[in-house]
């Protein structure tokens, strides 16, 4: 056939474990195999390494430990000022501080991270994913000085980890790349007659590096510079080198990766392919393994072809070969090849029974490969799905901000929440958004769809915006359980994974009127009654006597609500439900609410508790969170969740409210490039002014045509979500 022929021409010292670390640590237990590597000749085995520095922060800094814990092997952890108190300092047997928070001044220092290596005798180094994962000179300056690095030589990352020499490599053994220019010249007008060559729309990407970063599409001439300044910029930022290269965008693909391995022996082999399509800002945010409906012999040759690239550089280690696919004919094209461990390896080892960490140390110890190709047996399906701080509703803008409250689907065999955070901990505005990712695992593709769909459902964040809900519209549409994916799925389906917002029931209403009502009834009994020590303020059951009736108002998006509730016997109540013009939407008799606080306590930023009640013939257990920073009350229904605001006085409302004519920070950001000033003429969509967070670029750009009244921030300036950055003058 016409597909295979053409393919085929082709010191802080020791910390104690938290609870969650713990949890997790335990759970890493249960899911990876620990069974001592198959060796397929009489080659004696290598010891392991006693001590390792891991390189980075967050989930995969904790991932990494779990494993190491379990074979024996002490860790060392480094962090910013940002992370003193993060969930990997306290996981580590010793945790060093190596700078202030941005990350060219902390997780980016070579020469920080080097030192603590020596001073700690560590080993060697797990870089993690991100950061200096992919830096050949880091490998090359750690081999130089005898310290192990857990990852492929700088030799192999020179070729691969740059998109522009991989490509010339797989071109050499006949594999299809994607149209464009890979080449050394980065002058900027000769770029853009480049792009020109290949026709828009094209695709900015920086040489190195991943995740989206650096990445972006230009439609027409007019934008190329100013993409093109953006791509340099935060590939510079994210990698240390702002090269580029030029493609032609694909309107159709689908992104399908395929997980290699490779050993210092010669021994190569795939660990089968995972499907990450569905994106945002050329991001993934759910991923699948194996990939869903590719015809035999094209699942056959991703594999081969994965493995004769890793061969072809003498490869060693984790390593992701990358391919854009048609959707239509399933002709598939190298896009890159990451170096490194991808966050998406835990759906490769749900399938494969395997722990890719413990496999990259053994390799870097110099032992063989656990399994040769043979011995890999793919089982079941698996999903992983990125949980982030972001805003769907506003383009998924990252959000920051405290972590009031987060609970996690429990653990099984096949349920693993892998994140770097608990309750209380900050997302802040220097490093990536992503919270979690769950990882589940089922007998087929719709088994597996089932179990990630329920554990989505018992997913609770409460502090910060969050994608749970998107996802959770996205594992229920038609089409993705049909695996019909391709990289354009969300802008396809904006109106089904976007719906209008529906309004709240009447038992979500009555849950937050009863919550609030408890709190108030606290809050009051322990300022009037000398606090906890107090009988009179017991918060295990609720009493209401004193106060007869008691009455909530409740904010739903533009609608509002009141709940009237008064006592009608002991420890009994009703509640009448109004809308705001005074209509009955719903009453309920003879309700016994009966609350257990959360963890946290009262008067904490984590105040709420777990309120059931008999509502009619409906028994509602439900987890309620207050917020005090947006007077947020969340309920968690049984996989309903409903937020409502308490309204606040108007002269509180108006202090923090924009100015009109104004344009106003859409998340904690920092000033990157200022494009206007004072006096200046501008029309409608001009770019006003560049952001970064979470080391993204965001252009913000004038809502109307006008005239620049005000500039209130300069390049590097640190900004508050809400903030005014450009004024207009008033018409």
């Amino acid at each position: 056939m016409t597909l295979l022929r053409a393919h085929l021409r082709l010191s802080a010292g020791r910390k104690a474990l938290p609870r969650t670390c713990a949890s997790l640590a335990s759970l890493s237990v249960r899911h990876y195999s620990s069974a001592a590597p198959a060796m397929s000749d009489t080659t004696e085995r290598k010891p392991l390494f006693d001590k390792i520095l891991i390189a980075n922060r967050g989930e995969i800094a904790c991932r990494v430990m779990h494993t190491a814990k379990r074979m024996g092997i002490k860790t060392v952890a480094v962090y910013s000022e940002a992370d003193a108190d993060s969930m990997h300092v306290k996981l580590a047997d010793e945790a060093y501080l190596i700078g202030t928070a941005p990350a060219a001044e902390s997780y980016l220092r070579a020469d920080k991270i080097i030192d603590v290596v020596r001073r700690s005798g560590a080993q060697a180094i797990h870089p993690g994913y991100g950061f200096l994962s992919e830096n050949a000179k880091f490998a090359e300056t750690l081999a130089s000085q005898g310290i192990a690095f857990i990852g492929p030589p700088g030799a192999a990352m020179r070729a691969m980890g740059s998109k522009s020499e991989s490509k010339r490599i797989m071109q050499k053994a006949g594999v299809p790349v994607v149209p464009g220019y890979h080449g050394e010249n980065q002058d900027a007008a000769f770029l853009k007659q480049q792009a020109e060559q290949i026709g828009y729309p094209v695709l900015i990407k920086a040489v190195l590096g991943g995740g989206g970063k650096g990445m972006r599409i230009v439609e027409k001439p007019a934008d190329f510079e100013m993409m093109l300044d953006s791509s340099r910029r935060e590939a510079l930022k994210s990698f240390g080198d702002d090269n580029v290269l030029v493609e032609k965008y694909l309107t159709k693909p689908r992104h399908v990766e395929v997980q290699v391995f490779a050993d210092k022996h010669g021994n190569a082999v795939h660990l089968f392919e995972r499907d990450c399509s569905v994106q945002r800002r050329h991001q993934k945010i759910i991923e699948e393994a194996p990939a869903p409906d590719l015809l035999p012999e094209v699942r056959r040759l991703l594999g081969e072809k994965a493995v004769a690239a890793a061969k072809a550089v003498k490869y060693e280690g984790a390593g992701t070969v990358e391919f854009i696919m048609d959707d239509e004919t399933q002709q598939f094209y190298f896009m890159e090849m990451n170096t490194r461990l991808q966050v998406e390896h835990p759906v490769t080892e749900m399938i494969t029974n395997t722990d890719l960490v413990q496999w990259q140390l053994e390799v870097a110890a110099g032992n063989r490969l656990p399994k040769l190709q043979n011995e890999i047996v793919c089982t079941g399906h698996a999903f992983e799905a990125r949980i982030y701080a972001e805003n769907p509703e506003n383009g998924f803008l990252p959000d920051t901000g405290r972590l009031v409250h987060l609970a996690t689907p429990q653990p099984s065999s096949d349920v693993r929440v892998e994140t770097g955070v608990q309750t209380g901990d900050v997302i802040s505005v220097y490093y990536d958004p992503m919270i979690a990712k769950l990882v589940v695992r089922g007998e087929d593709r719709q088994a597996a769809l089932r179990v990630l769909r329920k554990a989505l459902a018992e997913y609770e964040i409460v502090g910060l915006h969050t994608n749970i809900g998107f996802l959770r519209r996205l594992a229920e549409s038609p089409d993705f359980i049909a695996a019909k994916v391709e990289t354009g799925f969300i802008n396809k389906h904006l109106d089904e994974l976007f719906p209008p917002v529906a309004q709240p029931s009447a038992e979500s209403i009555v849950q937050a009127a009863l919550a609030h009502v408890i709190d108030s009834s606290t809050k009051a009994a322990l300022s009037t009654h000398g606090g906890l020590a107090s009988p009179w303020a017991a918060i295990d059951s609720f009493r209401l006597n004193a106060f007869g009736s008691q009455t909530t108002t409740l904010a739903y998006g533009d609608h509002q609500y009141t709940a009237k509730v008064r006592v009608v016997g002991n420890g009994m109540y009703s509640v009448c439900v109004t809308s705001k013009s005074g209509d009955k939407i719903a009453e309920f008799h003879n309700v016994q609410p009966l609350w257990e606080p959360l963890p946290g306590g009262v008067g904490s930023t984590s105040a709420g508790g777990h309120l059931r009640a008999l509502l009619n013939d409906r028994l509602c257990a439900s987890n309620v969170v207050f917020n005090d920073k947006d007077s947020s009350i969340t309920v968690f229904d049984q996989g309903r969740v409903a937020v409502f605001k308490v309204p606040v006085p108007q002269y509180f409302d108006d202090a923090g409210a924009a100015s009109p004519g104004s344009v106003t920070a859409p998340m904690s950001c920092k000033i990157v490039q200022v494009m206007v000033e004072p006096g200046a003429e501008v029309e409608q969509n001009a770019p006003l002014v560049v952001l970064e967070a979470m080391k993204m670029e965001h252009v913000i750009k004038a809502p109307k045509a006008g005239k620049i009244a005000s500039v209130y921030y300069k390049v590097g300036d640190l900004v508050e979500e809400g903030k005014n950055l450009v004024a207009f003058e008033n018409e």
